[in-house]
């Protein structure tokens, strides 16, 4: 099998943490030959999907961990599967490369599948689950977002399309920043905020599930540092083994299905207590995590599903 990955850097990257590194390290057990790019490599030529970059061979030695070939442009149509790996922010750059992926041949698999990937925001497809989530609003105008917090007290204010707890604030019912908070985010860009009621249990932390191709096969409990609200990794946030609850699983029932019609072979959902928070589509993290906890092989359930896809 051959397998181009779109990434970010892979210099960088902390190899005992990273899912992509170790998507490319179990493919790469069963024999497939890797291909590495980054998003700004990647181009629609004359009707040919291309991407220049380097062939790649993994391993488990910090500091060593990618040999890469010599640099190349390839056609990605010549490709079995095509991971969309790079993070957020959910920008045009991101937006556009899923439309240029989403022009391969049937023939190459993209993972996850680019339409739904840039049709279902991952902030955004939560809402279709209303029974699910804490009260939610996306607004960029302020005296709704004034409104909202009215309703429902001490609310997490957030970007739309930021990712890794970046730019994530708790504001309780007599904070005074909103305004200035509101002015600052909106002097950034011009997408909408999300608001949503805070939810207390988080502070006992944020699970979040893997789910492959629509299943539930484990979960790791997120805990916010001291001090924090935010519990993700990237922040400081501690991961700490935790069993599938019963609600986890109705969540999963709920949202599974359609995230294995969509496409969606690897998704990470993000619980708090019984609410669903998010849904992330574009590049979820913690299958190192569980593998360590759990002793479960997320990455080859992966693979097992994309070879499944295949057949």
């Amino acid at each position: 099998m051959r397998v181009a990955i779109q990434m970010d850097p892979i210099g960088s990257i902390d190899i005992n943490a990273d899912s992509t590194f170790r998507l490319a390290e179990e493919a790469q057990t069963r024999g497939a030959e890797l291909f590495y790019y980054t998003p700004d490599a990647l181009a629609l030529d004359e009707g040919r999907v291309t991407a220049r970059g380097h062939a790649l061979t993994v391993r488990r030695e910090i500091g060593n961990h990618a040999d890469l070939g010599p640099e190349e442009t390839v056609d990605l149509a010549d490709f079995d599967v095509v991971w969309l790996r790079q993070d957020p922010p959910f920008d045009m750059g991101y937006i556009t490369s899923t439309h240029i992926l989403e022009r391969l041949p049937a023939s190459t698999l993209v993972v996850n599948d680019p339409f739904w990937v840039r049709n279902y925001p991952e902030k955004l497809l939560v809402l279709g689950f209303p029974d699910l989530t804490p009260p939610t609003t996306i607004a960029r105008d302020l005296k709704t977002i004034q409104a909202f917090r009215d309703r429902h007290g001490d609310m997490i204010l957030k970007p739309l399309y930021g990712n890794g707890g970046a730019g994530v604030f708790r504001l309780v019912h007599a904070d005074r920043n909103l305004v200035s908070l509101h002015e600052l985010f909106t002097s950034m860009n011009r997408e909408p905020l999300i608001a949503q009621k805070f939810v207390p249990d988080v502070s006992n932390g944020d699970k979040r599930v893997i789910l492959v191709d629509g299943e539930p096969i484990g979960a790791i409990n997120r805990v916010p540092a001291a001090g924090e609200t935010r519990s993700n990794l990237h922040v400081g946030g501690r991961a700490e083994k935790v069993e599938l609850s019963a609600r986890d699983h109705e969540i999963c029932a709920a949202i599974g299905p359609l995230l294995r019609e969509k496409g969606q072979v690897f998704v990470g959902i993000d619980v708090i207590g019984s609410y669903l928070t998010e849904i992330n589509l574009t590049s979820p993290t913690g299958i190192q995590e569980l593998e360590r906890f759990d002793g479960i092989n997320a990455a080859g359930a992966i693979w097992d599903a994309i070879e499944a896809r295949k057949t």
